[in-house]
């Protein structure tokens, strides 16, 4: 049995234990597993410390995100409002420049009627006199007939104008 090479392996194995634990090795090794299970743990609460700051900072952002989704709605409906009454207020003027140039264009017309009417009074009154004028100068003569002439003259004048 000395002479395996097995027996010697496992006497070896025995003897390094015993030194092993007359040197404190187990305790060593004990000590430095308690050390890091307390990394480990410290570790783990440092996640578990992380990861709530970044859900806390995830909800923030998510209510940062609708309080800016509301806040543009709102400037889009404030700005679709204000261009419905540009718009509404672009027509009323429109409507009202077209109502004035409307009238002006029919004052305009109906000024050029009177003074078209009056022209053609006027011209009227001046062929009548003349005609007249000639056919009393031919048919009345003397001085009856400068005066009849003249006040006839006078008298379609101030009727006709």
């Amino acid at each position: 049995m000395f002479y395996e090479p097995e027996t010697w392996v496992a006497i070896a194995f025995v003897l390094l234990l015993v030194v092993f634990g007359y040197l404190g090795v187990h305790r060593t090794l004990l000590t430095a597993l308690d050390h890091r299970a307390e990394r480990i743990k410290a570790e783990l609460e440092d996640a578990r410390r992380l990861k709530d700051e970044a859900d806390k900072l995830l909800g923030e952002y998510k209510a940062r995100r609708a309080s800016a989704e509301r806040e543009a709605e709102e400037i889009i409906s404030n700005a679709k409002a204000e261009a419905e009454r540009i718009a509404a207020e672009a027509k009323t003027k429109m409507e009202d420049f077209v109502a004035r140039r409307t009238k002006t264009a029919e004052s305009k017309i109906a000024q050029a009627e009177a003074q078209a009417v009056a022209d053609v009074r006027a011209a009227a009154a001046n062929a009548a006199v003349t005609a007249a004028s000639t056919i009393l100068s031919q048919s009345v003569k003397g001085s009856v007939a400068d005066d009849l002439v003249g006040k006839g003259i006078a008298e379609v004048r101030s009727k006709l104008n």
